[in-house]
């Protein structure tokens, strides 16, 4: 069963949208909160939620939305304040709550958010509890007597515990004195965290993207901007660059050349180290969107690949499965599951420089000359808010597109989970055909 599709709110990453429509309104979270709590209930009778946000100034207002919704339900509430999307999943196992809460909208413009959901493990949740809980949006609430009200409080230190945490992730036997690191927290939830790792550890920290004012959380920094980050390193001759999005859980790279690596080319760099370091790696999990260079590179070391549905969850789902730790998306959602749980960018950052300091290599000598197939990625508006599908048309078109390509390329055409748009990927040896290909497409799309 696809319950993907049967969800009206939840989509690949939580729940998203322009703040002050529908669904992102406080009245619409109180309601959701208040949903959740009695989910958590039918387990617990006095449930537990950690929430923490990145730096939009829409954060306040959820906030303070989620709290009396999950209080209402007789919920308590630990509020974490501004902390990384990972920080917050590592501290929700860490308390033993029941639920992590984060208000974010990822690497969207600020006036998006959103919210997602860690289960006690710190594993993002299943589609069947999704539904659970959307099921109980169109129920009357059921509001708990006074004595029974949940009761909330600030976890003190909660980003030095998380800085703690990402620090015994990196070798022990490791340090990065000696290197200057530019890390870009694009003014987001890492903007006080991720230069005090690195600096922590040792290294010379060049902040870029650590001023964040509600407004300008991934505004021409980031992960998902990173052309700012490789002129920083370039000006400040840095050793590395590091760019995260608004809530840290994406990660891109820069070496001292300027030179820029993407998911695909950090996930293939961890995966073959740990392989020549002698460690029993069985396979690696990518989705749709991977690079077909990595992949057919990943096999070339004798591990098995598979690709899942785009979106860091699919991903997990399979590594999970399969009983593997390795798997991500070119994004920059890398998943290192011998770590953590979920996709974290400063120890997917602090696995990379492992690899290197081990090995005693840049990163362009560990990829070896990989070089990545040409990848034409085009978004398309989408007029209508309702699902969208494809047209018989379309599919045609698609599957010619496929067929002159041959092994020569790959042709990808889906709507975005986050976003009202479709994205249609062209992958293809040569540059000039993707771009061709890729427009033909997009006008049957349109």
């Amino acid at each position: 069963m696809n319950t993907a599709k049967q969800r009206q709110y939840f989509g690949t990453d939580g729940i998203r949208g322009r703040v002050g429509q529908s669904p992102i309104t406080p009245d619409f979270i109180l309601k959701l909160a208040h949903c959740v709590g009695r989910v958590l209930k039918k387990t617990d009778p006095r449930p537990t939620v950690l929430i923490g946000k990145d730096t939009r100034i829409s954060g306040y207002m959820l906030e303070s939305a989620l709290e009396s919704g999950f209080n209402s339900a007789g919920v308590d509430v630990l509020l974490l304040g501004p902390l990384p999307t990972p920080g917050v999943a590592y501290l929700t196992r860490a308390q033993r709550a029941n639920l992590g809460v984060v208000i974010s909208a990822s690497h969207n413009k600020f006036d998006d958010n959103g919210i997602k959901f860690f289960s006690d493990k710190g594993n993002k949740l299943s589609d069947e509890w999704e539904l659970e809980v959307e099921s109980l949006m169109n129920e009357p609430a059921q509001w708990v007597e006074s004595a029974a009200l949940g009761k909330t409080r600030r976890l003190n230190d909660a980003q030095g515990r998380y800085i703690e945490f990402c620090k015994s992730n990196f070798g022990g036997d490791l340090t990065l004195k000696g290197l200057k690191i530019v890390v870009d927290a694009a003014h987001g939830a890492a903007y006080q965290i991720a230069p005090n790792v690195f600096h922590e550890l040792g290294a010379q920290v060049v902040s870029l993207g650590c001023s964040p004012n509600g407004l300008n959380i991934n505004d021409g920094v980031g992960a998902t901007h990173p052309q700012a980050l490789v002129e920083a390193v370039k000006t400040h001759q840095a050793d590395f660059g590091i760019a995260l999005d608004g809530d840290a859980d994406r990660l891109q790279m820069v070496d001292a050349s300027g030179r820029l690596f993407d998911g695909d080319e950090l996930l293939y760099l961890i995966a073959s180290q740990r392989v020549a370091c002698g460690e029993s790696l069985r396979g690696v999990a990518g989705t749709l969107m991977t690079n077909m260079a990595i992949e057919n590179a990943i096999k070339d070391l004798g591990l098995e690949f598979i690709r899942t549905q785009v979106g860091d969850r699919y991903v997990l789902e399979a590594l999970h499965e399969k009983g593997w730790v390795l798997g991500g998306e070119g994004s920059g959602h890398l998943l290192v599951l011998d770590k953590h749980s979920t996709g974290d960018g400063m120890i997917s950052a602090l696995q990379v420089l492992e690899s290197c300091l081990r090995a005693q290599k840049t990163p362009a000598q560990l990829l070896g000359g990989i070089e990545l197939f040409p990848q034409v990625l085009l978004n398309v508006k989408l007029q209508n808010k309702g699902p969208w599908s494809p047209s018989p048309q379309l599919i045609r078109a698609q599957d010619q597109a496929s067929q002159q390509l041959g092994k020569l390329g790959r042709v990808l055409i889906r709507p975005s989970g986050t976003e009202p748009l479709v994205r249609v990927m062209v992958e293809a040896s040569d540059m000039k055909v993707a771009q061709e290909t890729a427009q033909q497409l997009v006008q049957w799309v349109q």
